[in-house]
């Protein structure tokens, strides 16, 4: 497949977990070799490590990528949020992945503004720019959660406006299609609930659980990315894609973690704005949700995108994590593929990014 052969890809938020593995996953050649690929971000740190971490491969097997990303990718310091900082890094870009995003559930709740600002000004900034300077971008494709399906926190709320601006989006700027990813709890992902539980595991307890009732959608990173590059290279304009994954309770995800230890769990209380189920397509979504592979695919609302009238739904209720929990056995199956069990070495989240 040669979806971004010889293109100029962007990906904002690139030094975060999706980001660095979505630029791994693009220097790999799978959907072709990009002539660049540009990370944008605000963090200099971040940049730098990232850019040390491909330096510094000695492994043969890598000798091909790694060399070559010396040229091909590239590191831009700026922010989603200054419409200066996109529209420079818009010009240099055929395709656009955004990533970048305040994802943290109470940190949205404390700052709001600030969230508003970056996961919805940050996505109205790449809109205008492209609509206004008329630029030349094929595709854009936007990141969200389930938790913007819904929506209950400021952080699910951000990302919910974020989809529909993306929509709008293919009417103001028609040249360019817009599509976006909705999923859920990415495994080792930065503030995800697997790095916490294992600092509390190693740290010899307890293991906080907020509620005992509470499910989520599981995820690797690669699986992420996947459902990014499926939105890619089959969407149409205003697709939404969603993964088919399985959900699990998070108190059978802390007794597989912990496993025969004697380690405490305790009880502490659901977070502000916390959910005890995520749903990925919502019950008014469910009539214009088709499956396409691996995916479920919701149609745009807009009517100019998609005429609904001989639309077959894939589902008849919402795709909630309630509703699709896995046993334990599943559970323990999927963290030993992931390699996410607590063992006596350091903390394999940096591994698992690499």
């Amino acid at each position: 497949m040669s979806a971004l052969e010889n293109k100029r890809v962007l990906v904002t938020g690139g030094t975060g977990s999706l980001g660095k593995v979505l630029v791994r996953r693009l220097l790999s050649g799978e959907l072709g070799n990009p002539a660049r690929i540009t990370v944008l971000s605000r963090d200099e740190a971040k940049q730098h490590e990232m850019r040390l971490g491909y330096q510094k491969r000695r492994a043969a097997t890598d000798e091909v990528i790694y060399r070559k990303a010396s040229d091909v990718l590239r590191f831009r310091i700026g922010d989603v949020r200054d419409p200066n900082d996109v529209t420079a890094a818009l010009r240099e870009a055929d395709v656009v992945f955004n990533a970048a995003a305040l994802k943290q559930v109470p940190t949205c709740e404390y700052f709001p503004n600030q969230a508003v600002d970056t996961n919805i000004g940050g996505a109205a900034n790449i809109v205008r720019a492209i609509r206004n300077l008329g630029l030349p971008i094929e595709t854009v494709v936007g990141i969200s959660t389930d938790k913007a399906c819904k929506p209950v926190n400021v952080m699910g709320m951000t990302k919910a406006i974020q989809e529909r601006i993306f929509i709008k989006a293919n009417l103001d700027a028609p040249g360019t299609r817009f599509v976006c990813v909705r999923y859920g709890n990415v495994l080792s992902s930065r503030g995800s609930v697997i790095p916490l539980f294992h600092e509390q595991i190693r740290a010899g307890g307890p293991v906080t659980i907020t509620t005992t009732d509470m499910t989520r959608f599981l995820l690797s990173l690669d699986q992420a990315v996947d459902t990014v590059f499926a939105a890619l290279t089959e969407g149409e304009a205003g697709d939404l894609y969603i993964p088919r994954v399985p959900a699990a309770k998070i108190t059978d995800l802390a007794a597989a973690l912990i496993g025969d230890r004697g380690i405490e769990t305790r009880v502490t209380g659901i977070r502000p704005g916390e959910k005890i189920h995520e749903v990925l397509v919502s019950e008014e979504e469910v009539h214009r949700t088709i499956e396409r592979g691996d995916y479920y695919v919701v149609r745009p609302i807009l009517p100019e995108l998609a005429p609904l009238e001989d639309l077959e739904p894939a589902l008849e209720t919402e795709f909630s994590s309630g509703a699709f929990v896995m046993s334990r056995a599943e559970l323990d199956e999927l963290l030993t593929t992931h390699r996410l069990h607590v063992d006596d070495r350091a903390d394999q989240t940096d591994e698992l990014l690499a």
